[in-house]
């Protein structure tokens, strides 16, 4: 099968979870004999392909996705997308046109699918839960020490892995971890200058700042063997790449509770409250002093390998084909 994948224009301009998700999952199909082709206007022919991908809803690329339907191109779209209460931040007229013209929508979860259903008119059989996944070598330890000479640090510590922004909320887990004397360590890119700036300015000695690390380095890896507990208490997560890496390393795990994260770290996570500062200093503290099993949690997440996503999107592509024939017949 010959796959195009699409995105919106300015995605790896700052690459997050997403544009991880996309390239994992390009990987993950061309493992299983499938071309997989990363769509460029100059180059690409939309009508070559068997079927187009298309992730994420944000902004400006409906037309693309419009023309793939009207040429009666089988679409698949992975919203990557917890619509919260604050929907006015997202183009929502936009998104239900996406919605209303893909053969199959991909969340990333079966809550996303009951949020997207609450808000738009494309009928549930549309939707099939394809999901995020987490790569074989994190479930295989290195040694802290190389994390820890690599930066030297040898002191406990949060590690927190993700794009420095506010829905990532390191400033509210930087309140928290203070407040119990605890070190913060933060790796991922600056997508937020302002919001970096005031991490800085109100807790510079509290944590440590490493930049982007790749998501195939060692040095990654042996971070998450190193933290005394991983903590992503995002605004909402879908449920956090970098949270199923670390369960997968049988990291101490605190996660936001608002997405569709029990859904897949089940009762093998501590949960916190993301705008309260307080629950998550208390989750912090609970994740050292109590300490979940993770050896559970481990075996849970390795459902979640990208060689078992692929699978669904497979899955996801003959059912895009099978409904684009029906739709035109």
């Amino acid at each position: 099968m010959k796959i195009f994948f699409n995105t919106y224009p300015v995605a790896f301009q700052c690459p997050g979870g997403g544009e991880i998700q996309l390239l994992k999952s390009k990987e993950a199909l061309e493992r299983r004999g499938h071309e997989v082709v990363l769509f460029n206007q100059w180059e690409h022919s939309l009508s070559d392909a068997d079927v187009i991908h298309h992730f994420s809803v944000q902004g400006g690329t409906y037309n693309l996705c419009m023309y793939a339907h009207n040429q009666k191109i089988p679409l698949v779209v992975s919203p990557i997308l917890w619509l919260s209460e604050y929907i006015d931040q997202y183009p929502m007229g936009e998104i239900g046109l996406l919605t209303s013209i893909a053969d199959v929508i991909c969340p990333n979860s079966q809550a996303e699918v009951e949020r997207f259903i609450s808000h738009f008119d494309a009928p549930r059989e549309k939707y099939h839960v394809t999901h995020n996944g987490v790569d074989s070598d994190f479930f295989e330890a290195i040694s802290p020490g190389v994390f820890e000479s690599h930066f030297n640090i040898h002191q406990p510590f949060v590690l927190c892995v993700g794009n420095i922004e506010v829905r990532k909320n390191q400033l509210a887990l930087l309140e928290a971890a203070s407040s119990l004397g605890m070190h913060v360590v933060l790796i991922g890119n600056v997508r937020d200058q302002e919001y970096f700036s005031r991490i800085s300015t109100q807790y510079a000695e509290s944590f440590s700042y490493l930049g982007y690390l790749d998501h195939r380095s060692e040095i990654l890896r042996s971070a998450y063997s190193a933290c005394k507990v991983f903590a992503l208490p995002s605004l909402l997560e879908t449920p956090g790449l970098a949270a199923l890496e670390a369960a997968a390393a049988g990291c101490q795990l605190v996660i936001t509770s608002e997405g569709c994260t029990y859904e897949y770290f089940g009762d093998g996570a501590f949960y916190a409250y993301p705008k309260r500062s307080e629950d998550i200093a208390q989750k912090l503290n609970k994740a050292v002093v109590e300490s979940q099993n993770t050896p559970l949690l481990r075996e849970r997440v390795r459902q979640f390998t990208w060689d078992r996503v692929a699978e669904e999107l497979e899955f996801a592509y003959f059912k895009a084909i099978e409904s684009s024939r029906s739709r035109f017949s």
